[in-house]
């Protein structure tokens, strides 16, 4: 990657434009000038409208990828800015790449990466504050590597307590995965909503209380893991991500083997 002409962007100036509705593009991935978007309509995913497919659901049942939390933010950002058959250019610029990976370094980016063994098949980044992520830019380099990202996400943000998942503008995949598309003037409205009910528990901390969950489902007797069971292991974790509102949600997950998975599948095939 090229070091951009330009410093990158100030990371408090990418928060405050984020509280306010607006984020950066640029023209080309050579480009050092940035133009600052707030959209006409919105492109959201309702954390309870995830459409997840029967053939989606068994994907990421069978753990056909390994996924982690902030394990390649770099790696994720720079295939997400690679030429595409489809796109031979890109609005991540080098400059707003370098942007990006201070934000993730400050603790308010995050990327989720599939794996297959030690190769990066897959993911997605994005912006974090409050109980809001902006979603930036995925890819997918095997089938579905995306969508098992997205999936993943929204089941760690309904864990931490997150309340408005922010996709930008509305694409052919994001409608096909529930998203809606609505008003600058209604998503103003929820981002404020999102930002005054405070800072949501991280996801990193959500992604561990579901490993840990994971591990301890089917122990001795097979029943598998309760809602105090996943809070438990949580707080073991130094998570306690698992909150008293989904914990209904967490329990009718009795029964799943020990599988981060088969956890992930079950709570969003019994919760959307």
């Amino acid at each position: 990657m090229h070091a951009p002409t330009t410093p990158p962007i100030p990371t408090e100036l990418l928060l405050n434009a984020y509280r306010s509705g607006i984020f950066p593009m640029a023209d080309g991935r050579m480009d050092d000038q940035v133009f600052w978007v707030e959209p006409r309509e919105r492109a959201i995913i309702p954390l309870d409208g995830l459409h997840c497919s029967r053939s989606l659901a068994r994907t990421i049942r069978r753990d056909r990828f390994r996924v982690t939390v902030d394990v390649d933010f770099a790696g994720v950002i720079e295939a997400c800015a690679a030429p595409r058959a489809d796109h031979e250019d890109t609005w991540i610029s080098d400059r707003i790449s370098a942007s990006y990976r201070a934000l993730f370094t400050a603790g308010h980016a995050h990327s989720v990466e599939c794996w297959e063994g030690d190769t990066l098949v897959g993911g997605l980044y994005g912006v974090a504050f409050d109980r809001v992520f902006c979603g930036e830019s995925m890819f997918s380099r095997r089938t579905d590597a995306s969508k098992v990202a997205l999936a993943w996400l929204v089941t760690l943000m309904r864990l931490a307590g997150f309340r408005l998942l922010d996709c930008q503008f509305m694409t052919e995949h994001l409608h096909s995965m529930g998203a809606v598309t609505i008003s600058r003037e209604d998503y103003l409205q929820s981002l404020a909503i999102a930002v005054a009910h405070g800072r949501a528990d991280s996801l990193q901390a959500a992604y561990s209380s579901v490993l840990s969950a994971a591990a301890g489902a089917g122990t001795d007797s097979g029943v598998g893991v309760t809602a105090g069971e996943a809070t438990a292991a949580g707080v073991a974790a130094g998570a306690g991500a698992v909150r008293e509102a989904d914990a209904p949600e967490v329990e009718r997950t009795r029964g799943v083997a020990s599988s981060p998975g088969k956890l992930i599948a079950q709570f969003l095939t019994q919760t959307s």
